[in-house]
């Protein structure tokens, strides 16, 4: 019979679950997330989670926020109450056995079902003095140029709102009550897969104030610190299936558990505000400069994923490990990282990018992680610019081959139909996407996709040889297969 889950419980756990060795009754949340999912769960919590065990840490805890309202948010405010906002870790190794433990960093949680004012308040207590963010690549409304997107029908609604509902409007809210109240700014921290996210970051918050208030806009680029951050562990979704089977092996009766790879990694530039907890003393590196170390892991890691998960999907695989089990597969991976990226990245001095490399190859091949490609294929809209863009730039204007890239993005554009070269159908979302810019991916012109507007910068659309490239891997996939295309590319 498995042990449900609260702080009431703690003690009465398997003796194989890792519990937290700090009194929990102590803490306070001096760190306030918005967008409490599976990733700042296994990432971000844990580190905070390991420096509460510090002593004098105590004030670092976690308010975690809700602000999307419906179903799923609903029942993640009712777990975290049921369950003290504990929550089980699974961390698989390719070589260990697995390691269960506790989380007790998130110590309240605030929903957007009290009411948006009541987030604001929260956000506003003089104890916040970080507010972190997972809110996806798409989520910060930046164009390529880094301007603020005030014309988005979501934002422009928003801002007419007494009381905003996007992460950008509650920020500036309660920035206004700490300013009018004499408490003082906090640090925003972004924590997204962006490059670099706390420009990104200032820009979307100070272009929100700016549009609502020009004073508080000034005040707020003056008094509120956007370090910039580069996140780093495979966390995939979890379904009612890794529930039950997670929940078996730790014994364990928890609603919200997750997993993840062993491996993770934290930079971030060290320009806080109003103070910081003791990041160092747990692995974090802090570091004036993360854009270097940003580089390596977007256009290494997430690139690669992008590339595993759209050839992948086309052959007709669901999973990063089924598809690195194609020994075609693993080889077009190392000719794009080795032969393609790292030649053109200047890495930091504590970074060997063939290492680095390898490793990448080694953690995709972690068949207890599973991760689903379907996942990672999601919001290509978001995700190609940031992981690929560059690359196929500096590629093309280098006068270089882009046989790997223009495979890849050809098997993207078959992928819109949401049907693998075997007939069986996959569910791809494009939250970014407009109807207009599915319509466009699904033209019968099959060069029509290189019109797209994510393609603006990349120099695809003054390049002959990488449209005739796209358009011929299109006609071949559509033909043979992309599993012979690639065979025939390699041999």
């Amino acid at each position: 019979m498995k042990t449900l889950l609260s702080n009431a419980t703690l003690e009465k756990l398997p003796v194989t679950v890792v519990t937290p060795d700090y009194d929990r009754t102590k803490v306070s949340a001096g760190v306030a997330h918005i967008g409490v999912g599976n990733f700042h769960r296994a990432h971000q919590a844990l580190y905070l989670d390991r420096i509460l065990a510090l002593p004098g840490q105590e004030a670092w805890g976690i308010l975690g926020v809700g602000i999307r309202q419906g179903k799923r948010e609903t029942g993640r405010a009712e777990a975290f109450d049921k369950q003290d906002g504990l929550f089980t870790l699974t961390e698989f190794s390719p070589d260990d056995p697995a390691v269960v433990r506790v989380v007790g960093s998130i110590v309240d949680y605030v929903s957007c079902n009290e009411g948006y004012d009541a987030l604001i308040r929260r956000l506003a207590d003089p104890a916040i003095r970080i507010v972190t963010l997972t809110i996806t690549e798409g989520g910060y409304f930046v164009d390529a140029d880094g301007a603020f997107m005030l014309d988005d029908p979501f934002i422009a609604e928003d801002l007419k709102r007494d009381i905003p509902q996007s992460a950008f409007g509650l920020v500036c809210e309660a920035l206004r009550l700490r300013r009018d109240e004499g408490v003082g700014p906090f640090t925003v921290l972004s924590c997204d897969n962006l490059q670099h996210n706390g420009t990104a970051a200032q820009s979307a918050f100070c272009g929100f104030a700016e549009a609502r208030d020009p004073s508080l806009g000034a005040w707020i680029r003056e008094n509120v610190s956007f370090p910039s951050s580069m996140v780093d562990r495979i966390a995939p979704s979890v379904t009612d299936a890794d529930v039950a089977r997670l929940n078996d092996a730790s014994g364990v009766e928890d609603l919200t558990p997750v997993y993840s790879e062993d491996f993770k990694q934290w930079v971030v530039e060290d320009a806080f505000c109003a103070g910081r907890p003791e990041f160092e003393a747990v692995g974090v590196q802090l570091r004036a400069d993360v854009a270097p170390y940003e580089q390596v892991k977007l256009r290494m890691l997430n690139a690669a994923h992008t590339v595993v998960s759209h050839v992948g999907l086309r052959i007709g695989y669901r999973t990063v490990h089924a598809a690195m089990q194609d020994l075609r597969v693993v080889s077009l991976l190392e000719s794009f990282l080795d032969g393609d990226v790292a030649p053109l990245l200047t890495p930091p001095d504590d970074v060997d990018v063939g290492e680095y490399a390898r490793n990448v190859l080694r953690r995709f091949r972690s068949a207890a992680v599973g991760d689903q490609l379907e996942r990672i294929a999601s919001d290509s809209f978001a995700k190609l610019p940031v992981f690929l863009g560059t690359t196929v730039r500096e590629l093309i204007d280098a006068g270089r081959d882009i046989s790997l890239e223009a495979f890849t993005l050809a098997c993207w554009a078959e992928n819109a139909a949401n049907v693998d070269d075997k007939g069986a159908p996959f569910d791809l979302r494009e939250p970014n996407a407009s109807d207009a810019d599915l319509a466009t991916l699904r033209a019968d012109d099959l060069a029509a996709p290189l019109s797209l507007t994510l393609f603006d910068g990349w120099g695809v659309a003054g390049s002959e040889s990488f449209a005739s490239r796209f358009v011929a891997f299109r006609k071949d996939i559509r033909e043979r297969g992309a599993a012979k295309v690639l065979a025939d590319m390699q041999a």
